[in-house]
């Protein structure tokens, strides 16, 4: 089931995605089984605007999360998962622009799997982990590498205004393992895996992170990104595509 917050009439609504329409329900987008037992308006995605399928109090993101992703830098795996936080003032939705910062000197696709958490998380067993996942998305960790490489944390260049395009659905019964993931940059495919070859698993993630800060409902976490990371410049698309979930596609622009 493909989970849909969209814009119509200037009122935000959720729904469930029917091929090309989405049924409208009553409710939050956390109820939509229950909440969809109340089916009235049916909205073709032509008359609408899809918008980011969630709004998290925080983006968690994680580096070095591939084995061909380590491979290519020559880096060991790591450990445990190193994490960074984006703001939620960075999220656009399917369609938008990333923004070009002027004073940014190369700026980095990287597609990556998403989830959503489900509901409120502390201290969650691995086992119990798939409990709290709502379901799966479509992320493009937008990067500024130049800024990146000077820094010493990564807060700066992950944290632009646009830099974090998610979406366009949350689809919600998925299994994440074996999943194709790929990117195409006005049409050519430039990264191609399979989360497979994830170092830490969505439910590692979720309850390795959750030790650390509590998780609402809404939270986005971003599992990190395969072999094949590029530059874009403005008029480039690029579109992350994972199988089952679908496509995610923005166009770059200057600032």
């Amino acid at each position: 089931m493909k989970l849909v917050r969209f814009l119509y009439k200037n009122k935000i609504r959720a729904g469930i995605l029917n091929g090309t329409s989405v049924i409208e329900y009553a409710g939050s987008i956390f109820e939509p089984r229950e909440a969809s037992k109340k089916r009235g308006n049916i909205f073709y995605i032509k008359d609408i605007k899809i918008l980011p399928p969630s709004l998290p109090s925080k983006i968690i993101a994680v580096g070095l999360n591939y084995k061909d992703h380590a491979k290519e830098l020559g880096m060991r795996l790591p450990k445990e998962p190193v994490i960074f936080l984006k703001p939620p003032t960075s999220i656009i939705g399917n369609g938008d622009y990333i923004i070009y910062p002027k004073l940014v000197k190369r700026l980095d696709y990287e597609a990556e799997l998403a989830f959503v958490v489900k509901r409120r998380a502390k201290d969650i067993k691995e086992k119990e982990a798939y409990k709290y996942i709502l379901g799966y998305t479509c992320f493009n960790d937008v990067t500024a590498r130049d800024l990146q490489r000077i820094d010493i944390q990564w807060t700066r260049s992950k944290s632009f205004d646009t830099f974090a395009p998610i979406g366009p659905f949350i689809e919600t019964d998925i299994n994440p393992s074996g999943l194709g993931i790929r990117l195409y940059k006005n049409g050519v495919l430039k990264q191609s895996s399979n989360t497979d070859n994830l170092i830490f698993s969505p439910y590692e993630l979720l309850s390795f992170i959750s030790r650390t800060m509590l998780l609402l409902a809404g939270d986005v976490i971003s599992t990190g990104t395969p072999k094949g990371v590029g530059p874009m410049k403005a008029g480039d698309t690029v579109e992350v595509v994972i199988d089952g979930i679908g496509s995610l596609k923005n166009r770059v622009k200057g600032e």
